[in-house]
């Protein structure tokens, strides 16, 4: 996907008249009190179990805003900020799912789960509002943010141990003054970590000797692999490590709680699109609830409420981004395959593992 491919993504279609009027848009007459009764009733009710990759404020800000928007709507949480392991579980529940909604975490995951036919195939008359590259054809997922991954760093340890200088460049990493002083989302257990191979893969012109060869010399550096990346944010902010790759949205949200810490974007890095999907097998009654949830999610309301708790971009061009955040014009890409990553996922992490010793 070359940088004209992925900025035509970030951009939306007009969202048709009655989307805008539900979505807080030009008023509508209002309706009569029988009518705003029966619109009420016809709202689906429920309980649902919502497997989610997000973090703790934002999990507990969106159920709060979905339960207003759907009052007879119960929400069970199972928070976990690593998408792969809540991919792993589903798979495992496949016989018996547990969850009728998953959230979050890069469409990679959703994708490997639509392909092995475990997600309900459905597209929300708010995915109108989202361009074609930002969702699955099929309908078995929906994409709703963008992240982009970036450098975080301890400011006083990388003013006293590395001379002051932020990563310009991926390679920057490999100067022996960073040996031992990175932490690093595990690219078997999260998101980020693996998007980070592949983004090596792609800044090589998918020469995979040549990015395998990055990551072994990188290894020495990487003082830890981290199951989640937020703990990898935490360990640098509280001094343990110099800094280490990782989301720039997180980064951000932490540096309003310590400004202690910097945020870098490095050239040719990579992104995700963070997505949301209907686990297939739960109760038919279920499911108008599920769908309610994919619905609400994609609405500019909870878009802007997203940008305002987490700092991610969202896929919706009418909603802006969070003051300093870097957006898809300002940063340096690298051509990322989201198919390829996908489809060589599996291959490459073992490749990953089998070069560095893990």
């Amino acid at each position: 996907m070359n940088r004209r491919t992925l900025l035509k993504l970030a951009g939306v279609s007009v969202v048709a008249e009655g989307l805008a009027i539900a979505c807080g848009g030009a008023a509508a007459p209002s309706p009569s009190p029988a009518a705003a009764t029966a619109a009420a009733a016809a709202k689906p009710t429920g309980r649902i179990s919502v497997y989610s990759a997000l973090n703790e404020s934002t999990n507990n800000e969106f159920v709060k805003a979905f339960k207003t928007a759907y009052p007879g709507i119960e929400v069970d949480l199972l928070p976990l900020a690593a998408a792969g392991e809540l991919q792993t579980r589903i798979k495992a529940e496949k016989d018996s799912p547990k969850a009728d909604i998953f959230v979050g975490g890069d469409r990679s995951f959703h994708d490997g789960l639509g392909k092995d036919g475990l997600l309900e195939k459905y597209t929300s008359p708010n995915a109108s509002a989202i361009s074609d590259a930002a969702k699955d054809p099929t309908g078995s997922w929906t994409g709703w943010y963008f992240g982009i991954f970036g450098f975080v760093a301890n400011t006083d340890r990388l003013n006293k141990e590395i001379g002051g200088k932020t990563p310009k460049t991926w390679d920057d990493l490999l100067d022996p003054a960073w040996k031992g002083k990175l932490v690093m989302p595990d690219p078997v257990k999260t998101g980020g970590g693996y998007i980070f191979l592949a983004t090596q893969v792609f800044r090589f012109g998918k020469d995979e000797a040549k990015a395998l060869d990055y990551m072994k010399k990188l290894h020495p550096q990487i003082a830890q692999y981290v199951g989640t990346a937020p703990q990898g944010i935490q360990l640098v902010s509280q001094g343990q490590f110099v800094g280490g790759p990782n989301w720039s949205h997180d980064i951000l949200t932490e540096k309003a709680k310590n400004p202690g810490i910097a945020l870098a974007v490095p050239e040719n890095t990579g992104y995700e699109v963070g997505a949301v999907s209907i686990v297939k097998g739960r109760p038919a009654a279920n499911l108008p609830a599920a769908k309610a949830f994919v619905d609400w999610i994609l609405t500019k309301e909870a878009g802007e409420l997203n940008v305002k708790l987490s700092n991610r971009v969202s896929v919706r061009k009418d909603v802006a981004p969070a003051p300093g955040a870097p957006t898809l014009e300002q940063v340096k890409l690298v051509n990322y395959e989201p198919d390829f990553a996908n489809a060589n996922k599996d291959r490459l992490i073992k490749a990953w593992q089998a070069a560095v010793g893990l």
